[in-house]
């Protein structure tokens, strides 16, 4: 392989993998540098930097948890086990050559500038160091692996039998059993994780948080929950008021699961947007049985007693922090951190990828955002590959600015992407959105089924023969069970909208309804 066509891609969980794909594709030389003994990131559970716990599933659905070139075997749960997945990723690893594309135990510790291009240095397995520059480096080393711990006093000091640990570093329910548990922290790491124990028998089980979130279950009336990332749903929050879209969602919430105070819990802000939203099955309704009691967030702790900010003080044995992450990327030179503004949270970059400054390095995985990774993950590769490959125009360097610009502006905002957002971001940028009136037959699952990987592989570069009948199938299974004509209620939303939008392609769409 010629060293000017060579990429060095660190990391080999799905981002990685999804970029060495489709940088193969593309005729250029991946090669996957990963820390850990194998492909699958977060889902290697040997993985120093897994957080994945024995028995955890997905909380996205098995379609939208894949990418466009391979299903899960057959008999697949609709939320497979973390082993699944892993055992996913490396069929896609093998399917492809990527695993004799790895060097695994190879931990990089330095990324800087070099001559042409960039040098990296790293440790491998048996503590052996090597170095080496590539004209081009892609940094896929995930965003969630850094637990972020929260500031309260005393927490250091707690005194329960059964310790502190962050649901990053959770791993047995069993270790709980009978025990009285805070878990503090109102996300979908936090509920699930305090779902798991309350079932595994814990003596009691709190919740505390700062505010209580709207919780949406992983599957209403037989339908996942991330149907709602839809094609419509982007391009409606797109048109319409924001206001509009919270109300939307926030009824949508409501009829699939009620108000969390109607099972227990305090009351969250009027506006879904001020509340927030997390997702889990079996919360509310533990709640609702007293296996769950929430509280208020923690003030103090002081030996095993936690003070809480309404003053009420309890006794347990042990505390699990859901307390988020922080964004880290420990291997990078000091002018690249310079460059990109690195903080706790926020990287400056483009689209998520690129920057005017860093010419031949690229980022894929860093996004905040809620919803299923993988389809983003593939489309984001595609966006790189295409752009480094002349397959799509490249972003100018006066593109790149603009976006980094963009970024900073929205710093104060929002940090949350949803998911169905940058899906469409992507897919616009790699030239792969389909036109839903060219396919008939499929319009209804374009634009109000699952945005699967699949369904961006219909048209542009690397459209695939099967991808038809792969989303119609999907389509229908994951959104609805009647068919593929649209109801007189989404016939109502497109009207809505292709009213409302000044896009054309939008516009069109009111012929469809």
């Amino acid at each position: 392989m010629s060293a000017a066509s060579t990429v060095a891609v660190i990391g080999a969980g799905p981002a990685g993998l999804a970029a060495a794909r489709w940088l193969l594709a593309q005729g250029l030389e991946p090669v996957l540098l990963e820390a850990s003994d194998g492909v699958g990131g977060q889902w290697r559970a040997t993985n120093p930097l897994s957080g994945v716990w024995s028995d955890m599933r997905t909380n996205t659905s098995r379609v939208v948890t894949g990418f466009s070139d391979l299903d899960y075997p057959p008999g697949t749960a609709m939320f497979p086990h973390n082993r699944e997945v892993l055992a996913y990723l490396e069929a896609y690893a093998a399917r492809f050559g990527l695993d004799r594309r790895l060097r695994a135990g190879c931990a990089v510790e330095r990324l800087e500038r070099a001559p042409g291009g960039w040098r990296l240095q790293w440790r491998e397995a048996d503590g052996v160091s090597g170095a080496e520059s590539f004209a081009r480096v892609v940094v896929a080393s995930g965003r969630y692996n850094h637990p972020a711990v929260p500031q309260i006093d005393g927490l250091n000091n707690f005194a329960g039998s059964g310790g502190v640990v962050h649901t990053f570093d959770y791993s047995d329910p069993a270790a709980y059993r009978g025990r009285r548990v805070l878990v503090a922290g109102g996300a979908i790491s936090a509920l699930e994780v305090a779902s798991d124990i309350a079932l595994a028998g814990a003596s009691s089980l709190a919740v505390a948080c700062r505010r209580q979130r709207y919780v949406m279950p992983k599957m209403a009336s037989g339908v996942p929950a991330d149907s709602r990332f839809s094609r419509y749903g982007a391009v409606a929050a797109e048109t319409l008021p924001a206001d509009e879209i919270a109300r939307r969602l926030k009824a949508w919430i409501l009829k699939a699961a009620a108000n969390p105070a109607r099972h227990g819990a305090a009351a969250p802000a009027d506006d879904v947007r001020e509340a927030g939203v997390a997702l889990s099955q079996d919360f509310l309704p533990l709640l609702a049985e007293g296996r769950i009691t929430t509280r208020p967030w923690l003030q103090r702790v002081s030996g095993t007693t936690v003070t809480f900010t309404d003053g009420a003080a309890e006794d347990f044995d042990a505390i699990v922090l859901g307390s988020g992450f922080h964004l880290r990327i420990p291997f990078l030179g000091e002018d690249i951190r310079r460059a990109l503004d690195l903080d706790d949270q926020h990287i400056d970059l483009a689209d998520f990828t690129f920057h005017p400054e860093l010419e031949g390095l690229a980022f894929v995985g860093m996004i905040p955002q809620t919803g299923p990774y993988f389809p983003v993950l593939e489309l984001q590769a595609r966006y790189l590959a295409y752009a480094w490959s002349g397959a799509c125009a490249p972003p100018s360097r006066e593109a790149m600015a603009a976006g980094v610009e963009a970024y900073r502006a929205a710093r104060s905002g929002p940090l949350i992407h949803p998911m169905h957002a940058v899906a469409l971001r992507f897919a616009r940028l790699a030239g792969v959105e389909p036109d839903p009136r060219a396919w008939p037959g499929l319009e209804r699952a374009l634009l109000f089924g699952p945005l699967t990987a699949m369904s961006f592989r219909l048209q542009g570069p690397d459209a695939l023969p099967d991808a038809a009948e792969t989303i119609a199938r999907d389509g229908v299974a994951h959104r609805t069970a009647d068919g593929p004509a649209f109801t007189a209620r989404e016939r109502a939303l497109l009207r809505e909208i292709a009213e409302a939008s000044a896009d054309p392609r939008v516009q069109a769409w009111g012929g469809l309804a």
